[in-house]
């Protein structure tokens, strides 16, 4: 009785916080410590007749597990050591298979694979669902237990049954290994630059920073374009989204957070200067572009300032709040919704790109040989000058080829570049 008294006031004090809210509490009061005796009841029921003897700590973080996992996908229960190694994923290195996950009716969803880990190079992709993990079902798991199976010793092999689309069930054997996330990777698409962010922790501004002053001393001067990959990217730090946001905006609103208080409602700005100086900015996003890679292509979207480009993002829209629990650990808890400047709500919805472009292959076809100008007798020779620079860089291009959603971003930028430059001269 004594267990189940301390039990009721802990979570009394827990669901009506501090005493300037005892009006409202008073006035459910009746109905809250009935439903707190029917938990009290359930918790010394178990806790006398379960067939195995539990402890109280493994009952009470069981209950608040399912309270928050009740709420929606991404609330959870974090404890000590899972807490720690949250703390640890967002500063870039980590162990475990490399994937960003989510719980979709009773399975694990991947929202997309971290490029370069063991998941990515397994094949797994967006979208796919995992329903055994080392052979049992995950069915019954919440996340936080779903994602600690799937951690282990580095060097460790794990088993998952993956369910894909229209496919058959398959099992994938992957390998654990540390995961050290660099965020940012780039290179230079003949004069324009192309940039990838694989997640927003807490190295991606710096990342994107350093790879722009990388473009300028490789070519001598700014680039013609800048592309931004987002696709695949999971999301993270709020505040590198604003960041990397800010970089490329003069002015405005960036994002907004709204809660059930609208006095708690946020909105984060832009302040004055664009890193990339006005350069033309397409912006790649996917069905794994979740989150933190929302908040950026929509802000970008709404101020006119990048084309978006690929198909429509994932929409996540939501607001996780970490809340330490004094040294047990911590509690993940969805506490507002993201808006882009405009007012769209990203959750459930997600982005929609400019230019919608899904993923395909590039075939070279057959066709017929006719008759050309150089067939004809008498035909001239060209004399053209230059053809051999226009060709200059071309084998360099092979490897954008493969990825036709990157050839129409190239594709485009280029398009833009040779209109302005037109432009120009036609007002000389």
């Amino acid at each position: 009785m004594k267990t189940r008294l301390i039990l009721a006031l802990a979570v009394s004090a827990f669901l009506f916080g501090p005493v300037a809210n005892a009006e409202e509490a008073s006035k459910n009061g009746a109905d809250t410590y009935r439903l707190l005796n029917l938990l009290g009841d359930v918790f010394e029921r178990v806790r006398a007749d379960y067939v195995e003897e539990p402890t109280d700590e493994q009952l009470i973080e069981a209950a608040i597990t399912g309270m928050l996992s009740a709420l929606d996908p991404h609330s959870s229960y974090l404890d000590a050591k899972s807490f720690g190694e949250m703390q640890v994923q967002t500063r870039g290195e980590f162990g475990g298979l490399g994937i960003e996950v989510t719980m979709e009716n009773g399975l694990v969803k991947v929202v997309s694979p971290i490029d370069d880990t063991p998941a990515h190079r397994a094949g797994i992709q967006p979208g796919d669902l995992i329903s055994h993990i080392d052979g049992e079902p995950v069915v019954g798991l919440n996340l936080s237990e779903a994602v600690k199976k799937m951690r282990g010793k580095v060097g460790t092999d794990i088993l998952l049954t993956v369910r894909r689309q229209d496919q058959e069930p398959f099992d994938v054997t992957i390998t654990r290994a540390v995961i050290k996330i660099s965020p940012v990777r780039s290179r230079l698409e003949d004069k324009i630059g192309y940039i990838r962010v694989t997640q927003f922790n807490e190295q991606a501004q710096d990342g994107i920073e350093a790879a722009l002053s990388k473009f300028r001393e490789e070519l001598g001067e700014e680039p013609e374009g800048l592309i931004l990959d987002l696709r695949n990217n999971p999301g993270g730090l709020l505040d590198q989204a604003v960041n990397v946001s800010d970089l490329f905006l003069e002015r405005g609103e960036i994002v907004s957070t709204r809660s059930r208080r609208a006095e708690e409602t946020q909105r984060f700005n832009a302040r004055p200067g664009d890193i990339a100086n006005g350069l033309p900015l397409v912006v790649l996003i996917n069905g794994g572009s979740a989150s933190a890679s929302e908040i950026v292509a929509g802000a970008l979207q709404d101020h006119g300032r990048a084309i978006l480009l690929g198909t429509q993002s994932f929409g996540k829209g939501s607001v996780q709040t970490i809340v330490p629990l004094g040294g047990h650990g911590a509690m993940k808890l969805t506490t507002a919704r993201y808006y882009t400047p405009s007012g769209r709500s990203i959750q459930a919805k997600g982005i929609e790109p400019d230019i919608e472009v899904q993923p395909a292959r590039i075939e070279t076809l057959e066709l017929p040989q006719g008759r050309r100008e150089a067939d004809l007798r008498g035909a001239l020779d060209s004399a053209e000058e230059g053809m051999d620079a226009l060709r200059e860089g071309a084998d360099g291009e092979a490897e954008s080829m493969e990825d036709y959603q990157l050839t129409r971003a190239l594709d485009l930028l280029r398009g833009v570049v040779l209109y302005e430059k037109r432009m120009a001269r036609s007002q000389e």
